[in-house]
């Protein structure tokens, strides 16, 4: 299983060739990150869950692979999944698509690594309980 963020490719990520700037499909990558936790930390997703409980996951890795171009007004769909919940640290999968027409052509997939970490000391510290259970049904099955 995965959550899926839909949101239309604005004039602002794109280059001068007319495609998403490659940068910006980590901002669709984090834009994705943002929107699980508010749907599945409601109300105060990963800011509550930053300020509140002193915890976030920030990147120590990230990579990305091309398919296809997106350019402006294209809808995009960003899947993301987890590819491993570690003791502490998580692998995030994202996988962007070009959605038209009932159709959906990959354009990037990338894998994020974030460290879960206390931010009061700035420590890495095991993955809450609370957070695997809200992430156990995205975790992907072994291959």
């Amino acid at each position: 299983m995965s959550f899926t963020l839909a949101t239309p490719v604005r004039f602002s990520d794109i280059d001068h060739a007319g495609i998403v700037y490659f940068p910006r499909f980590f901002h669709m990558f984090h834009l994705a990150f943002e929107e699980m936790w508010r749907v599945r930390l409601a109300p105060g997703g990963y800011a509550e869950l930053m300020n509140r409980d002193r915890i976030g996951f920030p990147a120590v890795h990230a990579s990305c692979d091309f398919a296809a171009p997106l350019r402006f007004g294209d809808m995009a769909e960003i899947d993301l999944s987890v590819a491993r919940l570690g003791a502490k640290s998580i692998t995030w999968h994202y996988k962007v698509y070009r959605a038209e027409g009932g159709e959906r052509t990959l354009c990037a997939e990338g894998r994020v690594v974030s460290a879960s970490v206390d931010l009061t000391r700035f420590v890495a510290v095991a993955v809450p309980d609370r957070i695997v259970a809200v992430l156990a049904d995205l975790v992907e099955p072994p291959t």
